[in-house]
């Protein structure tokens, strides 16, 4: 969570200073992603608590309101948004993109 609050403030600090000259800054927070970095946690995770390979995945993604992991497309979509034109009066926001994750 600190990294995802530093992530914040310096995107909100850099959409203040850069807003006079009419650049817009944005971030993106993604929740677990089906890609092979989370496969590592997993096999990290089972290390550390002994869980079947793919169980700790699972029960994450068990926590995600959606009822299913995000897939690259989920984040590239919102990322598409924040580089176009369609967003050119958002800056200084982070976009949470975890399907609800945080709501469970």
């Amino acid at each position: 969570m600190l990294e995802g609050n530093a992530v914040r403030g310096l995107t909100q600090a850099a959409a203040q200073e850069l807003a006079p000259h009419h650049i817009t800054v944005n971030g993106y927070a993604p929740g677990i992603v089906d890609t092979p970095m989370w496969t590592y946690i997993d096999e990290q995770m089972h290390n550390l608590n002994g869980k079947p390979i793919g169980q700790n995945f699972k029960d994450m993604v068990s926590t995600i309101a959606l009822g299913r992991c995000e897939v690259p497309a989920d984040v590239a979509g919102v990322v598409s948004f924040l580089a176009s034109d369609n967003a050119d009066y958002v800056t200084g926001q982070t976009v949470i993109v975890d399907g609800g994750m945080q709501y469970r």
